[in-house]
């Protein structure tokens, strides 16, 4: 098993090196939010896909739609192939409100338990574990997270979201 650098995995980057969309390009936009949906590979769809919908995979160039309210996961705009929520086997954390809202694929941390962390302890070791096992090479991010790339710049993110949160809610109080 090749062991994949942190660095890689705390950027936006897959952690497989994949590329980064063609801003403006129509065969890049969801057609539903009309956002630019970032490159996926093959294995990835095919890894959460339901059955059911894995029969009905047409596409070889699928982009994952990261809008929050749009029901589109995937899509191949090529051939007209797009697959919602609904046909994936697990839920996807960018597009949930309710918990259980993953962060993590590979080690199921939730936006609970890092929320929990930070008002209990007002900090988390969550993201340092992440790094730990990446460093260890136990992740499978091109398979397990639906956006087919490292989690831990979106752990970070969410760190950030949930102290500003917690912030505000101090400083209205």
């Amino acid at each position: 098993m090749t062991k994949v650098s942190l660095a890689q995995h705390d950027s936006p980057s897959r952690c497989n090196g994949g590329s980064s969309p063609s801003p403006g390009s129509d065969a890049n936009t969801c057609p539903e939010s009309r956002t630019i949906g970032s490159r996926v590979e093959l294995v990835t769809v095919k890894a959460v896909l339901r059955s059911s919908a894995l029969q009905r995979l047409e596409g070889m160039n699928y982009r994952f739609c990261a809008a929050p309210d749009c029901d589109v996961v995937y899509f191949d705009n090529a051939v007209g192939s797009r697959f919602l929520k609904g046909d994936l086997l697990v839920r996807v954390g960018q597009k949930e409100s309710k918990d259980p809202i993953l962060l993590c694929y590979c080690f199921e941390f939730t936006v609970a338990e890092l929320r929990s962390d930070l008002i209990a302890r007002g900090e988390t070791g969550i993201p340092e574990r992440i790094a730990q096992e990446i460093q260890a090479g136990h992740c499978a991010c091109e398979v397990k997270n639906p956006e087919g790339s490292c989690c831990l710049g979106n752990v970070r993110d969410a760190v950030k979201r949930i102290r500003a949160d917690i912030d505000a809610a101090l400083t209205s109080t």
